[in-house]
């Protein structure tokens, strides 16, 4: 059963990285102007047209260009961590 708390909270409050659903309805790719998916396991918005991924950082897209990742290369390693 949930409580009024939960029932009232907004995705951000549950996934910090998290989209919200409206927003991503009118958030089209910078560079094509096509439509964007939401890859919750990265964090990004990918543009299939543009072959590019947009990062989001703390629930706030970054749609520039120049902050993309381009699909088509190697995808960053994750940072080591030591020992």
């Amino acid at each position: 059963m949930s409580t009024p708390e939960t029932e009232t909270q907004t995705p951000q409050a549950l996934d910090p990285n998290a989209i919200d659903p409206r927003l991503l309805e009118v958030l089209v790719c910078p560079q094509t102007r096509g439509p964007l998916i939401w890859d919750r396991e990265r964090g990004e918005l990918i543009s299939r047209s543009a072959r590019l991924a947009y990062p989001v950082r703390n629930g706030i897209p970054i749609m520039l260009v120049e902050e993309a990742r381009d699909l088509d290369l190697p995808a960053p390693a994750a940072p080591e961590v030591p020992a």
